[in-house]
């Protein structure tokens, strides 16, 4: 059967591009379905969905936005609208994959109707601005960006080599046959550089009890994608071995995962065993990227490119007191081990990062906040001790009933 790709984008001021990749597709053997999410005029072609229909998901008219003539608000909901009319093409099964091309404004709206869409379904984005920091516009999701080298503007000798590989990429894509595995129950766990050691160890003997194993590298986006993958029910236990991006939240850090990390398990009912892996560091870029205020602190220069700050006390226990409230949330089983020894590489004794009072000061303020049924296991033991990952994962693995 001919399967389709979907083209989002703005037919009014990219008309001719648009019709250029949709014949390079169709050249490909592919069906296309084009979605106008143009505003300011009537379309160059006409679309298979019109942006009246695009304007109308996101609860509005086309004629309301026209006449406000706020390009924010436009934006808004053309980006509302079309993810929405992504979701119900793939629900209806009637696209396998998807297109667009753009600058910024065409880039966040085809990239929100991305994000609306499962992980795994082909995605490509080809845009001015995928270059640089893209993380606003691809978010969780898997999205393929493509730099467009010159602007989307015209069809000219880099722009149509640029489109035409785009449309051979997509095309590629939807047509790669994925290799049918006997599907497994999946244990999300995450990892950062100090904890390596303990996620390996882990991560073998999660495996050898017949588990599939998602390790999220704790950077943020790492710690954000794992709570959406709980979220959309994809994960049956979680072994959240490393949770140090809640100290990069409070702190200021580059590699915060938000205010809601450690709710998505919670509200789920998701089993978990929770560790304070890694909260003894705040990451910053190059030691001349760390705050000001930050200066005096005790710094540590893990590579040219990342400098770890050491938590004090007084963070710890407040990083206390948010875990336990993200924890007492929780609707399944929870259970938290503490390594006493040291939560990473560096926090052991004789270490950059050892300070003999700021592991106690979270363990206090988690006890003192937390609910009463859920067991705190403090453990003699540094976090990369193979013991550590063999109580932690046999914990998790009585939780589920292994």
């Amino acid at each position: 059967m001919t399967k389709t790709i979907a083209i989002f984008g703005a037919l009014d001021t990219k008309g001719q591009e648009f019709a250029f990749l949709k014949a390079a597709i169709e050249q490909r053997g592919f069906q296309t379905l084009v979605v106008d999410t143009g505003v300011l005029a009537e379309p160059a072609f006409p679309p298979d969905i019109t942006h009246d229909q695009v304007a109308i998901a996101a609860g509005v008219t086309l004629a309301d936005l026209v006449t406000k003539g706020d390009r924010g608000e436009a934006m808004a909901a053309m980006q509302k609208g079309a993810a929405e009319i992504a979701r119900q093409l793939h629900r209806d099964g009637k696209i396998d994959g998807i297109i667009s091309m753009g600058g910024g404004g065409g880039t966040s709206v085809a990239t929100a109707a991305m994000r609306a869409l499962p992980v795994g379904f082909p995605k490509l984005m080809v845009s001015t601005v995928a270059s640089g920091d893209t993380s606003g516009f691809v978010g969780n999701s898997d999205i393929t960006m493509m730099y467009s080298v010159v602007d989307v503007a015209g069809i000219n000798r880099i722009s149509r080599l640029i489109y035409t590989n785009a449309a051979g990429a997509i095309c590629g894509m939807v047509a790669g046959e994925v290799t049918q595995t006997e599907d497994k129950p999946i244990i999300a766990v995450s990892m950062f550089g100090n904890t390596t050691r303990a996620v390996n160890q882990a991560r073998g003997l999660l495996e050898a009890a017949g588990y599939e194993v998602l390790v999220f590298h704790a950077t943020g986006s790492g710690g954000r994608t794992m709570e959406s993958l709980i979220a959309d029910g994809l994960i049956t236990a979680v072994l959240d071995m490393t949770t140090t991006e809640w100290a990069d939240e409070l702190l200021g850090g580059v590699l915060s995962a938000g205010s809601t990390r450690l709710e998505a398990a919670a509200k789920a009912g998701v089993p978990q065993v929770v560790v304070p892996g890694c909260i003894d560091m705040c990451n910053f870029w190059a030691l001349d990227t760390v705050p000001e205020r930050y200066k005096g602190r005790n710094l540590y220069s893990w590579n040219p490119n990342i400098t770890l700050m050491r938590t004090t006390p007084a963070e710890n226990e407040q990083l206390g007191t948010i875990f336990a409230e993200k924890l007492n949330a929780s609707t399944g089983t929870v259970k938290v081990y503490v390594p006493m020894r040291g939560v990473s590489e560096l926090d052991v004794e004789g270490k950059p990062f050892y300070d003999p009072a700021a592991l106690p000061a979270f363990v206090n303020a988690l006890k003192s906040k937390l609910r009463p049924d859920i067991p705190v296991g403090e453990l003699d033991m540094d976090i990369n001790d193979p013991l550590f990952a063999e109580a932690t994962t046999n914990a998790l693995l009585q939780m589920i009933g292994k």
